[in-house]
């Protein structure tokens, strides 16, 4: 499974913060020099699926806020332990309640 997650470093602890619309918000301790707040969020992931660190890794913009990371899981493992995003607000219907459709 591959999520989009939004790493915030620096952070006073390791943290999932919740879903922000498609993305993931998680927060690490280390700054990222190094790779080492990649890694963080590797093993924060790892640790709330309940898969090894190996199993979770940055698919795309390891230089990046924005992150791609996938994860050797069934969807629905991921699902129980991190939660899934939103779905999108139903849209507005013409002649809907509320319009000004006349």
């Amino acid at each position: 499974m591959r999520l989009s997650v939004r790493v915030t470093p620096k952070a006073s602890r390791d943290q999932i913060v919740g879903w922000r619309g498609d993305v993931l918000a998680v927060r690490v301790k280390p700054a990222p020099e190094g790779g080492r707040a990649n890694v963080a969020v590797c093993r924060l992931i790892a640790a709330a699926v309940h898969v090894p660190p190996s199993a979770v890794r940055v698919v795309h913009g390891s230089g990046a806020r924005i992150k791609t990371i996938e994860i050797d899981a069934e969807d629905a493992q991921v699902r129980r332990a991190i939660g899934s995003p939103p779905e999108d607000p139903p849209s507005r219907v013409a002649g809907g309640a509320g319009s000004d459709d006349v």
